[in-house]
């Protein structure tokens, strides 16, 4: 049953799509043994869009449970996203096609952002949300990012 249990953590720690870079974090709650709680920003390029990066803030639980990789982190999460540079697809994009995920719990709850294009709008959007396998949080966030010209550089 622990092997099972493992080999299922492993599996739901792999990160779909992008790799996210720590930006900065704060301490929120001071935790006298292992880490304290705290806000995480990190930053993400989107996979198949060139010129596209993500931020997202979120909590991170702290305590021996935290340190230990035990505890849950909470399901909310704020995101914006922003051209960077010259907006390129380097493959076809799916509706709803995910783009950043990693697991906020040991075994049951991950974190993952998925993204839509508004044709009509010429916009890509982004929504950030939270879920288990048992049941679903309604909590999310989402950015948008209209495509437009890059100045070229002289």
């Amino acid at each position: 049953m622990r092997r099972a249990l493992l080999g299922l953590a492993a599996a739901l720690s792999l990160a779909g799509g992008a790799q996210a870079e720590v930006i900065g974090e704060v301490s929120t709650v001071f935790k006298l043994l292992g880490p304290n709680h705290r806000i995480v920003v990190e930053a993400f390029d989107d996979p198949k869009v060139e010129g596209v990066t993500c931020y997202l803030s979120r909590a991170r639980t702290g305590g021996i449970k935290g340190g230990l990789g035990l505890a849950g982190d909470r399901a909310e999460a704020s995101i914006a996203c922003r051209q960077v540079g010259p907006i390129r697809f380097r493959d076809t994009l799916e509706d709803g096609e995910e783009v950043f995920k990693e697991r906020t719990s040991l075994v049951f709850k991950t974190m993952q952002v998925v993204r839509f294009f508004d044709q009509k709008r010429n916009s890509l959007v982004y929504l950030v949300y939270s879920d288990r396998v048992i049941e679903g949080s309604p909590q999310n966030a989402v950015t948008a990012i209209p495509i437009l010209p890059w100045p070229q550089g002289n």
